[in-house]
């Protein structure tokens, strides 16, 4: 289908952006990779008066590497994070992220402000976001804002934005030397939306004992959650078979997830369960190569 009629400008500014989303009071989309606004104006799923294009808003498509952690510009794309080498090291678990997201093409174009506030359930960056703590900078017509992921996602594909707010870029906290992650993920096919998914980390203190563990899940409820009662097995015990079924026994007591013509939600509760004993895997293999 062809693209409804809209007005299309493309502002240098992040301040000129934010106005023009103020001036079209809720009728106005900003698109930068276009990867899911796309297919929605071709379906009609959603129909902006005016479109706005960051292709000449400088800045944005910066990756910064830091002591206190990585900061992502809003138009970073996934290619940007897949070439560069430093996350490898700065931020392993959001390098691992990228060998799941979509295929070639839409990496090439895709952004992670655009999946952030898409707010898709089953996508892979809300879930890094909420797992790991993150903290997004938002800009509208007030100044800027800081947001925590965790409060950020507030339904399937409904994100804590207001009509004139536009991210502008997503904060991680620094990943410590000894930090163990995993990230494990079912989909029908190699790059689509998964039907599970779990992506976790954490430390490991003097007696090899797990401290401060995350566990975040998606694909399995309206938002990206946090698997706090998974969380609560795992600290202060040491990464072994029978911590890890006692997890996934918890994991899958835990949560509800929605049936729908993929899976119905006793599948998606086992498969989750299946998930997170994988990442947890992942995360002890590294303890033991380390050792």
């Amino acid at each position: 289908m062809k693209l409804p009629p809209l007005e299309y400008v493309a502002p240098t500014s992040v301040a000129e952006t934010v106005a023009l989303l103020a001036q079209a009071q809720g009728d106005a989309k900003i698109i930068s990779g276009g990867q899911s606004l796309m297919p929605m104006l071709a379906f009609r799923l959603a129909s902006p008066k005016i479109l706005i294009d960051l292709r000449h808003v400088p800045d944005l498509d910066r990756i910064t590497v830091g002591d206190d952690g990585v900061t992502l510009g809003a138009k970073v794309r996934w290619v940007d994070i897949e070439q560069d080498l430093r996350l490898r090291t700065a931020h392993p678990l959001l390098a691992d992220m990228i060998k799941h997201v979509a295929h070639y093409q839409i990496r090439n174009r895709g952004t992670v402000g655009g999946s952030l506030a898409h707010a898709d359930p089953a996508a892979e960056m809300p879930a890094i976001a909420v797992t790991c703590d993150a903290a997004l900078e938002i800009a509208g017509p007030e100044g800027s804002r800081t947001v925590p992921a965790a409060s950020f996602f507030i339904g399937p594909l409904l994100a804590a934005l207001g009509p004139s707010d536009m991210i502008v870029a997503v904060r991680l906290p620094a990943w410590p030397a000894r930090r163990r992650r995993g990230l494990a993920e079912f989909a029908r096919r190699k790059g689509d939306f998964a039907m599970a998914g779990v992506a976790l980390f954490y430390d490991l203190d003097a007696d090899g004992r797990m401290e401060d563990p995350h566990v975040g899940a998606f694909g399995v409820a309206d938002t990206p959650l946090r698997l706090r009662e998974v969380e609560s097995v795992l600290a202060g015990k040491k990464p072994e078979p029978a911590v890890f079924a006692r997890a996934v026994e918890t994991c899958r007591a835990s949560v509800d997830p929605p049936s729908d013509i993929h899976a119905d939600s006793d599948y998606r509760r086992a498969l989750l369960g299946t998930m997170l004993e994988q990442a947890m895997l992942q995360a002890e293999r590294q303890s033991r190569d380390d050792a």
